[in-house]
């Protein structure tokens, strides 16, 4: 008997190998709240019986001489993101770890964490290293550290399941008494180590090709980006004359094209800095900077009273508006840079602009709104904006003269409507060959989790499994 539960058919190859493996002879009901049946000789037990766990500890931060020039190796939650834990995150001195509730954890045992930011909660990791951790971590020791990496496979597994213990994804931590309760399958002293030499080997294979689908993704952002920098730039036609731009990052161009600053081509208008407590439930939708997000819009539900619409006209938003963020993160932080640029979609029409928040306008005659968008889309623009934004450490800000203080070049009108239309189609190719890739990934991850759910709940019988010789 084979559970397919989480076995959706993922493609013909996943299903064709799933069929390599066979059935344990009979099950029985798990008992065990996280699987619901095991193989008839596999017993269950509370994590607490088969393992030591204690929680780490900070040494004081106020007292420096514990954080200069240590030798006792010391993590912090976020070392829980390797997986295997192969280095550490600082270090303490003697001193710092004797006048700390810091506890020394054996190499190959696991450390999980307990409390953090975003997905760290309920992760888990192995460590390839004697070391310390701090009070948000909990040290997993199997009484048989052989067990260690089954039982790495079994959290890991159910990382979900241990963050709903504590409130899922809200903010409540997890903790020991919390862990103890953790039921664990127990196979056979044969088997745990079959299965995690299993699961070790195959994983290895599936991320090997997740890998390489995230690595495609990233060329083709890559392609994406030359083509249109070539295009906006050299133009379409390789045959066509030459001449110098005058303009040290451009080099030659188009010999028709035209040279100019942003400041003579472009207008702009600010987003208004409305009151939060004018903002409501329902009424006109509030674009903020925040929204700003590759390279569109995205809607939030902030809205402002109806009335604003009369009050505010210079803040309402056309389709194909072209908004940049100019506050924001420090450059650094690419996803959320100061210096975002997206076009409004036509659900958002209408919309008010809040502050922090600027519209480019194209002189139409000159310069087409959607080429205006490839042109601010290069590397070079975002390389000037980069160079120009000023603030603290988290956040920084950007001048609406500094933005517009930037040689473009452009052709003909209608040599533009030719750029964007061949842009708009090499666009699409990219971004089918990018969707692929992505749903390739989410096939990988999701049969990776198949395969990792049946070995430990003993759904496929791996006891046979032998290795491939290298």
């Amino acid at each position: 008997m084979i559970l397919h539960s989480e076995d959706r058919d993922l493609n013909h190859e996943d299903t064709k190998s799933r069929r390599k493996y066979k059935a344990y002879p009979s099950y029985k009901d798990s008992g065990v709240e996280w699987a619901n049946v095991l193989p008839s000789h596999w017993r269950r037990v509370s994590l607490r019986w088969v393992s030591k766990m204690y929680a780490g500890g900070t040494p004081s931060k106020n007292i420096e001489e514990y954080w200069e020039d240590g030798t006792v190796p010391w993590l912090n939650s976020g070392a829980v993101n390797q997986g295997l834990v192969a280095e550490a995150s600082t270090y303490i001195t003697q001193n710092a770890y004797k006048n700390s509730s810091a506890k020394w954890i054996p190499k190959n045992a696991l450390v999980m964490a307990l409390a953090g930011q975003g997905k760290t909660k309920g992760m888990v990791a192995q460590l390839g290293f004697d070391t310390t951790c701090n009070q948000s971590m909990a040290a997993i020791v199997p009484n048989a550290l052989s067990d260690s990496r089954y039982l790495f496979w079994w959290l890991t597994f159910n990382y979900q399941n241990i963050r709903n213990m504590s409130g899922g994804d809200n903010r409540d931590g997890l903790n020991l008494e919390l862990l103890g309760n953790i039921e664990c399958p127990i196979p056979t002293d044969e088997e745990k180590d079959k299965i995690a030499n299993f699961l070790d080997h195959e994983t290895a294979k599936i991320d090997l090709l997740i890998e390489k689908q995230q690595q495609l993704i990233q060329l083709l952002k890559e392609k994406r980006q030359a083509v249109i920098s070539h295009a906006v730039t050299k133009g379409l036609n390789p045959n066509v004359p030459m001449k110098e731009s005058g303009v040290e990052w451009l080099g030659e161009v188009p010999v028709d094209w035209s040279t100019t600053p942003l400041k003579l081509v472009v207008r702009t208008r600010k987003g208004v800095a409305f009151k939060s407590v004018d903002f409501c439930e329902v009424g006109i939708r509030v674009v903020k900077a925040s929204d700003i997000k590759k390279k569109t819009i995205r809607a939030t539900d902030v809205f402002l009273p109806e009335r604003f619409e009369y009050e505010y006209p210079k803040a309402l938003l056309n389709s194909s508006d072209i908004i940049l963020s100019t506050v924001g993160s420090n450059p650094e932080v690419k996803n959320s840079a100061v210096g975002q640029i997206g076009m409004v979609p036509k659900e958002l029409t209408g919309s008010l602009l809040n502050q922090n928040t600027v519209v480019f306008d194209p002189d139409e005659t000159k310069l087409l709104r959607e080429y205006l968008f490839y042109i601010l889309q290069m590397e070079g623009y975002r390389d000037h904006l980069d160079l120009h934004a000023h603030g603290t450490a988290n956040q920084s800000s950007l001048s609406i003269s500094d933005m517009l203080n930037f040689s473009i070049c452009f052709p003909p009108i209608e040599e533009q409507t030719e750029v964007c239309t061949y842009l708009r189609k090499q666009e699409q190719k990219l971004s089918d060959l990018e969707l692929r890739s992505r749903d390739s990934e989410t096939l990988l991850r999701e049969r990776r989790t198949a395969l990792i759910s049946a070995a430990v709940t003993g759904k496929i019988d791996v006891r046979d499994w032998q290795a491939p010789k290298v």
